[in-house]
């Protein structure tokens, strides 16, 4: 709901306002037929038009107010306060600074206020302006796809995929599950992107985040805040080489700072005791052990920084030549590339460049998370699957979803990728076949006129032929 402000408020009654057009009622006959001549009155969503005092209205009286990206949130309208004035000039705005994303800091309002957003590298030929985000649901599909192709052309010119990851996880990762009312329960709702949760201390430096994705928000409108937190994470662990991860989009945003979860629901670095300090913040999401040492293997991307998390070396011969901003202390080697190595090397502890938080060393001293961790040291197959089905949890926590089903953007389901022959999956020793393996060894068996309840059955036609051809060769050889 908007209303205009000024001298014209009270003449113009602004009842509802919908995806392509205004129904606009004036009380006074002559009013209606005098402003009927005039332009119609802009989209909510678009740049605000200046009113000057003398009607009739100007048709270049249009000025760009970036700040009208943050009008509207997922669908969600604001109303806006009427403003007396004396002045000669007035103007559609929003005048509740408390909806606008960021709030009006001068330290990081410029982010989201910024009149010039910063250029992505990949652009394309069409554009979608604010009329065009959805009226029913959350996130526009269309949008949500092209908006992904966008996050892939950023993490190649940027190498962010660290903290992407790191976004999407801080957003959804304050869900409680003994709240059931939305949204304070927390969760994935897009309440990240205001200043009061962006000065929680284990935030820091995602304001950066938010710098490089608000542009991709701007050129999709119709994409939620909190989808697109959550579609920059899942495409930034995919990009890296990491599994497919299944997410469900059509998250809902708050609407306001004041729907912000408190400061404290997030996990620390270095608790006095790192295990039950995991076990507190995860258990209380809805997570288990696995899922707790599943997700912790995607510190296999990143770096700390000390003067953000005061963890870490400033500079490590890893991470001095970047890519990106130099510095910072990774926990691998290959700090952009999502694989096992991150269990691989806080089991051995060689490397002092390498960084081990008391919460990573925990995982392996545990013997609940021990057992997790020391399976994916060895296996990185079972790492990627456990990973990628406790980050798409994480992802949906506290979310409300419009359709409630939710939205699938994939073009089809993947096709299976064949599993590499093992020999050691043959043997009779301990280790269990997958069950990718069981399945396949049994459609083989079945196709060859076999059963799990019974044997194959005898060719006799072929036994005999067998038979035949042993005495013919045994009186050959006897005979001779």
């Amino acid at each position: 709901m908007f209303a205009p402000t000024g001298a014209w408020s009270n003449q113009i009654k602004v009842t509802h306002w919908d995806t392509q057009q205004a129904a606009i009622h004036f009380p006074n006959p002559k009013e209606r037929q005098r402003l009927s001549r005039h332009p119609k009155m802009p989209h909510p969503l678009s740049p605000p038009l200046s009113l000057p005092t003398p009607p009739p209205l100007s048709s270049n009286s249009h000025t760009s107010t970036p700040a009208m990206s943050s009008v509207a949130f997922g669908g969600a309208s604001i109303t806006s306060r009427l403003l007396s004035s004396s002045s000669a000039r007035t103007s559609l705005s929003h005048s509740s600074s408390s909806l606008k994303p960021l709030g009006s800091a001068p330290l990081i309002s410029h982010l989201f206020l910024n009149p010039k957003p910063r250029s992505l590298p990949h652009t394309r030929t069409r554009q979608y302006s604010p009329a065009a985000a959805p009226k029913c649901q959350a996130s526009d599909p269309e949008q949500l796809r092209l908006a992904r192709e966008d996050i892939k052309e950023l993490l190649k010119t940027t190498f962010s995929h660290p903290i992407l990851v790191r976004l999407g996880w801080h957003d959804a990762g304050t869900y409680n599950k003994n709240i059931e009312e939305w949204p304070q329960r927390g969760g994935a709702n897009g309440s990240l992107r205001f200043e009061i949760e962006l000065k929680h201390a284990a935030n820091a430096g995602l304001v950066n985040a938010l710098k490089l994705v608000q542009p991709i928000k701007d050129k999709y409108p119709g994409v939620s805040y909190a989808d697109l937190f959550q579609l920059a994470s899942a495409t930034a662990v995919e990009e890296a080489g990491g599994p497919k991860i299944p997410i469900k989009y059509g998250r809902v945003d708050v609407s306001a700072p004041e729907q912000c979860p408190e400061e404290g629901r997030l996990p620390d670095a270095g608790p006095p005791s790192p295990a039950d300090h995991l076990r507190q913040v995860f258990y209380r999401m809805g997570l288990n052990d696995k899922e707790i040492v599943a997700l912790s293997g995607a510190h296999t991307l990143g770096r700390s920084r000390p003067d953000r998390s005061g963890w870490g070396k400033p500079e490590t011969k890893y991470t001095k030549d970047g890519p990106g901003a130099p510095g910072g202390q990774s926990w691998t080697a290959q700090w952009l590339k999502f694989d096992n190595s991150y269990f691989k090397d806080i089991k051995e502890k060689r490397d002092e460049d390498l960084l081990v938080l008391p919460t990573d060393a925990a995982i392996f001293e545990d013997p609940a998370f021990k057992v997790y961790a020391e399976k994916y040291t060895e296996d990185q197959e079972a790492f990627f699957k456990d990973y990628a089905e406790a980050h798409a949890k994480l992802s949906n926590l506290g979310a409300k979803f419009d359709p409630p089903e939710g939205i699938v953007i994939d073009d089809g389901p993947s096709q299976p990728v064949p599993e590499k022959f093992v020999a050691a999956k043959y043997s009779t020793g301990k280790r269990e076949l997958s069950d990718n393996m069981k399945q396949k060894i049994r459609a083989e068996y079945q196709a060859i006129g076999g059963s799990p309840d019974k044997p194959l059955q005898s060719n006799y036609f072929l036994n005999i032929i067998v038979v035949i051809g042993v005495l013919a060769i045994l009186s050959s050889l006897f005979g001779n």
